[in-house]
């Protein structure tokens, strides 16, 4: 896989990131050994952006990365971590701390759980709404100065807050949805990025699912996912017929809906001036056959004719429902 640079002095990273989310709890229960299979595999293939959150499994997903690092693959990989989410007893997610001296508290537990000296990069949730900005990067280029962190992301944010950002101190990358069906990122976050030289992790590449080309609502009736507006009745047959219309072009050319979607993402990284792209597709693994499908996809070159196919297949206003509520939408600042 080429290599991807995230900034203009940051890490490279492969193409394909693993988001480790679904290994604790995101989307139903998940198996800790296949978990940890999965995170080899990743490892294996060439994968080097393991993405995780403190918040995750209220700290779960940190130790279980630990666990899953085998002597020599701390060196490997580079270790992307959120911070910020306050969550509820209850598991519901509440507003975001931004405060500085919170910014330093979430790292010391976070480099404790995962058991390393250091993170790779290391970025908000969400933007803290009463903390300007610069006061939060701020704190994390204190911890970068001390050598606990090695560069600063930010996510979901948009220009505004990117260009504030930056100009407190450089910004490695900035992490947003982009897909097919979420496509909000070309509203001036991409230009901005580009702009500035900094680099692009998409997340939710398959759209929780839906982009799968497997995804069946029966299964999914009471789960993680039917609370979310494009997962409900009136919405999820909409865009379940939109996957079948890239399941034409997918299948003649002998790969599946998932891979042609990831596919998509990484070619529209190839539009800014870097040669090998600047966007880095994350996918949500929790099997490693799912990480080897991703990996194949991060080798296909879609024509113009292909991207035009797929452009046509999934017109960007046809898509049905937004991708959060709108309680969660306001929290946004990458949709204001």
């Amino acid at each position: 896989m080429e290599m991807r640079r995230l900034g203009a002095d940051g890490p490279r990273v492969a193409p394909i990131g693993l988001g480790c989310s679904a290994m604790s709890g995101a989307y139903g229960a998940a198996d800790e050994k296949e978990s940890v299979a999965t995170i080899h595999a990743a490892i294996d293939a060439g994968v080097t952006l393991l993405d995780t959150a403190d918040f995750y499994g209220m700290g779960h997903n940190e130790w279980l990365i630990r666990q899953a690092l085998r002597a020599g693959d701390r060196e490997k990989v580079v270790l992307s971590v959120k911070f910020g989410q306050l969550t509820g007893l209850d598991g519901t997610f509440g507003i975001s701390d931004g405060r500085p001296a919170a910014v330093k508290t979430f790292l010391a537990y976070s480099l404790q759980r995962l058991g390393t000296d250091h993170v790779d990069i290391y970025r908000p949730a969400r933007l803290d709404p009463a903390v300007p900005v610069e006061e939060t990067v701020g704190a994390i280029a204190e911890a970068v100065r001390g050598g606990y962190v090695r560069g600063i992301g930010l996510s979901e944010v948009g220009p505004e807050t990117i260009r504030r950002a930056h100009a407190v101190h450089p910004i490695a990358d900035v992490q947003i949805e982009y897909s097919l069906f979420s496509r909000g990122a070309e509203d001036g976050v991409l230009e901005t990025c580009r702009e500035l030289g900094i680099g692009v992790t998409a997340y939710g590449v398959l759209s929780r699912g839906l982009l799968s080309g497997s995804y069946r609502p029966v299964a999914d009736a009471t789960g993680a996912r039917s609370h979310l507006p494009r997962f409900q009745d009136g919405n999820v047959a909409a865009n379940l017929a939109l996957v079948e219309n890239l399941r034409k072009i997918a299948e003649p050319r002998g790969i599946t809906v998932a891979q042609l979607a990831v596919a998509w993402v990484l070619a529209q990284g190839r539009a800014g001036t870097r040669p090998e792209g600047d966007v880095v597709a994350l996918v949500g693994a929790r099997r490693p056959r799912r990480v080897a499908d991703a990996v194949a996809a991060a080798g296909l070159t879609l024509t113009d004719e292909e991207l035009a196919a797929v452009e046509r297949a999934v017109p960007r206003t046809a898509v049905a429902g937004e991708r959060y509520g709108a309680a969660a939408l306001a929290h946004l600042d990458s949709e204001r």
